[in-house]
């Protein structure tokens, strides 16, 4: 990146490949999104409509009973165009015996139940998004109802529009009680979405997601009255057994009214469904969240995993880490890093366990992690740190996230004043402040916005490491082939000039914004976390004590390596990079494996995380990789110099 080095090349092509890879999973995982997404459709379709065309055996309604048997026999065929999933055979079965009770002309309540049976085993095998990203706003939802449905369906929902006489079939009465329990807010949504074959219900994927669902909620209580809604808030607020039903908004979506009714009564199932599909922001504010959702998603885990589901269990086991732990993993590690450290790695073994199929191990990696859970509740109790505490875990933070980050930047600044390119330190200098601006930005975003998923977070970091190393692999070995060379002032008077491009200014500029963003990141969620306890002073000292104690190893390092014999310099650099470039290839590697991107195999090895050495086949062998690059790289260049300068 330096400069239009023969081994940065080698980067070029590994970062491409990656990014394309990623792309096109990307791609494949949207295109496998909208496929279950259609399927179910379909089955939620027979499950709602089946016994408008089917009664005690016999056929009421040609025309829909062949649009049954349409449909079914379309899903029977969109399962086998599904990627292979251990669990898909479990679907197409599941598919084919609602196909057959559909035939023989079954009840309308098996052929329900094997409707839903078949979607809640898809749903599983193929995880699509079946809640809102944001609360819905109602108030929407009836002005696009306006504008877009009551032409129809009317404008009270009962069918009776003024297009309503020309068609066939006839628009669907929203305000139909009967059809209204059996049909749940994500059917409306995928209905609103894709539309319906057949029919004059048309797509409206030109609305954006949030405007489909704010439509499918306001449409999904039109059969509900202000008095039903009354005393669905009376239950929500006296009756447990609602809270625990409507965990959070993808209960509200997914649950038809039948289906609450068959646990909570059919009265109390309405209500509640009144009440919560006109305030949706009840259900979220009582969802569980931290430990509690980590000890929730662990047991259904274990659950799945006793019953033989590993890819439902593999999924809630990273859940429980992602969507419970990782969120508060910044107040853990500033108040017990060594906790942390352990809780990791519990559940680094319990998804190794999950993914071996052990059901013994898999228990006891549970029962290590509930342990762990309770020692964390302990940790961070009711109590405030006290300031010394939140003193000493600011100033640690931002020095352990800063020194890596310093020591890349100021390696390229030492780089680039040796080799007398000061007009390309511009762009260094534009990097490492823009990484420390979008850091402000983040914080802002975090404490404001949004939350930042322990996905994205893991993610974000992993693949910045990894894209880190690599570049910096390149650049070790380029600089050790020049310093085996010794002829650095002919090199570097003669060929550097010509070589350095913009473009490869502007890669100095990303290598620079990345090496620093990554740690901004990491530091803006660890002290968001310390700012909670309160002690804004001690939290203040300790980030400035960090920033003059980083400003001295800066300038200590510029200096140094100024004095420093060029031949020298850049021989103890290239190690020195090359060391870098393996412990970032672990830390990545290592963030990956929390995401969910790498698999997870524990071998029985030392732990060092300043180093990025984690007891893990895969960032162990990420590791030896880049290590085995590096000698053979370093030997072939000493060999390559010997040639050139004989004896």
């Amino acid at each position: 990146m330096f400069v239009k080095m023969k081994n940065w090349l080698i980067c070029y092509p590994l970062v491409a490949a990656a990014m394309l890879l990623a792309a096109g999973a990307q791609a494949q995982g949207a295109d496998q999104g909208a496929e279950a997404r259609q399927l179910w459709q379909l089955i939620d379709y027979v499950a709602v409509d089946y016994s408008g065309a089917v009664e005690h055996g016999k056929v009421v309604s040609e025309s829909e009973y062949a649009e049954m048997l349409d449909f079914t026999e379309n899903a029977a065929t969109q399962i086998t165009a599904l990627p292979a999933h251990a669990a898909k055979a479990g679907v197409a079965a599941a598919i084919a015996q609602l196909r057959t009770a559909v035939v023989a002309k079954a009840d309308a309540a098996e052929v329900k139940r094997l409707a839903h049976h078949a979607n809640a085993l898809l749903i599983s095998a193929y995880p699509i998004p079946v809640a809102p990203k944001i609360l819905p706003n109602l108030a929407r939802g009836a002005a696009l109802y306006a504008a877009q449905c009551a032409s129809c369906h009317g404008a009270a929902g009962a069918g009776d529009g003024p297009l309503a006489a020309s068609l066939e079939p006839k628009p669907i009465a929203f305000t139909d009680p009967e059809r209204a329990q059996s049909r749940s807010l994500m059917a409306l949504y995928q209905v609103i979405s894709q539309g319906v074959g057949g029919t004059s219900m048309a797509s409206f994927g030109h609305l954006s997601e949030n405007e489909r669902w704010d439509l499918a909620f306001f449409v999904g209580g039109m059969s509900h009255d202000a008095a039903a809604r009354a005393q669905g808030e009376k239950l929500w607020k006296e009756d447990a057994r609602a809270k625990s039903l409507y965990t959070d908004l993808a209960a509200v979506t997914t649950l038809t009214q039948e289906a609450a009714a068959a646990k909570l009564g059919e009265e109390e199932a309405q209500a509640l469904s009144a009440y919560l599909r006109s305030n949706p922001g009840q259900a979220e504010a009582h969802k569980p969240a931290g430990l509690a959702l980590s000890r929730l998603r662990l047991a259904e885990s274990l659950e799945a995993m006793h019953a033989g589901d590993r890819a439902a269990a593999t999924r809630l086991g990273l859940s429980a880490y992602l969507d419970g732990f990782e969120p508060i993993e910044p107040m853990v590690g500033a108040r017990n890093k060594s906790l942390l450290l352990a809780v990791e790695s519990a559940m680094l073994a319990y998804r190794s366990a999950v993914a071996k199929g052990t059901v013994a191990d898999a228990d006891a990696a549970g029962d290590k992690l509930h342990q762990l859970f309770t020692h964390v509740e302990a940790e961070l109790g009711d109590a405030k740190a006290d300031p010394m505490t939140t003193f000493v875990g600011a100033l640690t933070i931002l020095l352990r996230e800063g020194v890596e980050a310093l020591l890349i930047v100021i390696g390229i600044i030492a780089f680039l004043r040796k080799a007398k390119r000061n007009d390309v330190l511009p762009y260094v200098h534009a990097g490492w402040i823009s990484a420390l601006a979008a850091g402000g930005l983040t914080w802002v975003a975090a404490t404001y916005l949004v939350t930042i998923s322990g996905a994205s977070r893991e993610v974000s970091e992993g693949l910045g490491s990894v894209f880190a190393a690599l570049v910096l692999l390149s650049v070790g070995l380029w600089m050790h082939q020049k310093s085996s060379a010794g002829r650095w002032q002919e090199f570097l008077h003669a060929k550097l000039s010509a070589a350095m491009s913009r473009r490869s200014a502007w890669g100095l500029f990303a290598l620079a914004f990345i090496a620093v963003y990554r740690e901004v990141f990491e530091t803006v969620l660890f002290y968001s976390a310390l700012a909670a306890d309160g002690n804004g002073g001690a939290l203040l000292g300790g980030f400035l004590v960090a920033i003059v104690l980083l400003a001295v190893i800066a300038w200590v390092l510029l200096r140094s390596s100024a004095r420093m014999p060029i031949g020298k310099f850049f021989s103890l650099t290239s190690a020195f990079v090359a060391v870098l470039a393996v412990i970032l290839m672990g830390k990545g590697v290592a963030a990956l494996q929390e995401a969910g991107w790498v698999g997870v195999n524990p071998v029985d090895f030392i732990r060092v995380d300043i180093l990025g050495i984690l007891p893990t086949l895969e960032t162990l062998a990420a590791q030896a990789a880049i290590l085995a690059i590096v000698i053979i790289g370093y030997g072939w260049n000493r060999m390559a110099a010997g040639k050139n300068n004989p004896a």
